[in-house]
């Protein structure tokens, strides 16, 4: 069996330029040509993963089906590739120095001077050819998270220009760079560029193939110019412009023929072409509407988007498998009270209570929930939005006064949201996490096994609390069912009001598992059920 290629991705002048897309883009390019291919993201940060980031510091936290917390570019990973990621897709540095230490204390390195060359780089090559180490991939793409020349990302760089001598042509290095539009005097400057890869070169790196982000189109010119001070060939040149959609970078990619340089420089077949017939098709919806709706979405990071990434994408798929333009209404949770409630909601179609963690702005989250229940709009509640639609119940409904969840209300009279007896006594952060895929069982009769058309089901879980079965009977007895229960554990997974349009609340996060070709069926039934709703 021919040797696994590598693609090292790095870049420069700036953060956020999309290296993940331009990543994500390339590896469905390569896919649709018939290669098997998987994303690794390489994060300089010392936390050990995102699992403990504040939301605003990093975006939101994504789970593997394996239960790893990683960086949120594995999101986009699954959404363009259609495949499940692992553990071993996303590194920080805060893992590798964990493992070098270990290893050090146990006397693997025989009492010589651990030092960043060779140890940590050492470590950091070795997790990157885990992945190409059990042939299951014909190409491997690593993401080097930050910019280059962060002090953080040195050891890195170092680690794949080391990778580099050794693999020869069975590795490849893209650099993304920012081509800069000064509307004073009305020119694109290469200068950044030029200067971001003289960077790479002092630290021993030439890169194969430079991709420019660019507002305007770039003019033959100014990429033959770009081509002579790199050291690129001119076909290398890629021009990445600004596009309506993350979706449309592929096909931007395709025309400019990345995949093409790309596959030529590592020696492999072209293939077959690209067959990209669903991805057009789920774009042409995207992009003709027949119908709109707004969703509200109540959260309270919602400064920062990405914090609800996934969400959002999901949304953006389901949107398009029902031809309907989703718009959100971004609701902060800590800014809703019963005087500007009806303000803040109005023109919602929709309301869907975000996932969190920790007591602030819940209040908000439970009146937007109640106003859901009592309006008929119809609610979509996602892992504490689903605990928080079982609080409001209690304590509206069944008349519970006081009614919480522990990790709220630790002294709540009814704790209708609580820790497992296990997990108490457990106090290291992720300690008493639920994380990964757990397998769920649906009832026939319910909205949720309407939307999967299936009894068995495995979504991926990121929470400590569960919904208590102490007061099941009571909440079953006032109309909120218990419809999605874990055939191992017995946790009660979904609850729904059968009565209602379409109320739905789930401990799980079926956003994670949401992608452009296989939209979430919850998500999708949501957007079908706001749709109806409307009409």
């Amino acid at each position: 069996m021919a040797a696994t290629k590598y693609i090292f991705v790095t870049g420069g002048v700036t953060s956020s330029l999309g290296k993940g897309i331009i990543a994500s883009s390339l590896a469905k390019l390569l896919q649709s040509r018939g290669y098997k291919v998987t994303i690794q993201k390489l994060d300089p940060y010392i936390n050990v993963d995102p699992g403990t980031l504040n939301p605003y510091e990093h975006g939101e936290c994504f789970v593997t089906e394996d239960g790893a917390e990683t960086d949120l570019d594995l999101g986009h990973y699954e959404r363009f590739l259609n495949t499940p990621t692992s553990q071993a897709n996303n590194v920080t540095t805060g893992r590798i120095y964990q493992s070098v230490i270990n290893k050090e204390r146990r006397g693997d390195y025989l009492g010589k001077t651990v030092q960043i060359i060779p140890h940590i780089t050492d470590e950091i090559k070795r997790y990157i050819k885990v992945l190409g180490s059990k042939k299951k991939f014909d190409v491997v793409i690593s993401e080097i998270g930050g910019t280059v020349g962060d002090i953080e990302s040195l050891p890195y760089v170092e680690a794949v220009r080391q990778l580099k001598w050794e693999m020869g042509e069975n590795a490849l290095f893209i650099h993304l760079t920012l081509v800069p539009y000064l509307s004073a005097s009305g020119e694109l400057k290469t200068k950044p560029t030029q200067h971001s890869v003289k960077m790479l070169l002092e630290n021993g790196v030439q890169p194969d193939v430079l991709v420019l982000r660019t507002e305007h189109k770039l003019t033959p010119d100014i990429k033959r110019k770009v081509a002579q001070f790199c050291n690129v060939e001119q076909e290398a040149v890629i021009e990445s412009i600004d596009v309506p959609t993350i979706y449309e970078v592929p096909i931007k990619m395709k025309e400019e023929q990345l995949d093409e340089i790309v596959l030529k420089k590592l020696g492999l077949p072209l293939g077959v072409s690209p067959q990209l017939e669903a991805w057009n098709d789920f774009l042409r919806r995207c992009k003709n509407p027949k119908q709109k709706i707004k969703i509200g979405l109540v959260g309270k990071y919602v400064e920062l988007h990405d914090a609800y990434k996934s969400i959002s994408e999901a949304l953006i798929h389901a949107g398009a498998a029902n031809e309907a333009d989703v718009e959100i209404s971004w609701i902060h949770s800590e800014r809703v009270n019963q005087e500007n409630l009806e303000r803040k909601l109005k023109g919602c179609d929709g309301i869907l209570v975000a996932p969190g963690f920790g007591h602030r702005g819940i209040e908000g989250k439970i009146l937007a929930t109640r106003y859901a229940r009592e309006n008929k709009i119809p609610f979509f509640g996602i892992c504490l939005g689903m605990q928080i639609a079982v609080i409001e119940f209690a304590q509206n409904v069944l008349n519970m006064c006081g009614a919480d969840s522990s990790e709220m209300n630790p002294s709540t009279k009814y704790p209708v949201i609580d820790l497992m007896e296990e997990q108490k006594g457990i106090i290291e952060k992720g300690g008493t996490m639920r994380l990964g895929a757990y397998a769920c069982q649906l009832k026939k009769d319910s909205k949720a096994f309407t939307a999967y058309n299936r009894g068995k089901i495995h979504e991926r879980h990121r929470h400590r609390y569960e919904f208590n079965d102490k007061y099941l009977k009571d909440f079953e007895s006032a109309g909120m069912k218990a419809v999605g229960i874990n055939p191992d554990t017995r946790l009660v997974e979904v609850m729904e009001i059968p009565e209602h349009p379409w109320f739905v609340g789930v401990q799980f996060h079926p956003e994670y598992s949401s992608t452009v070709l296989k939209p979430h069926p919850l998500f999708v039934a949501f957007v079908d059920a706001v749709l109806k709703n409307k009409k």
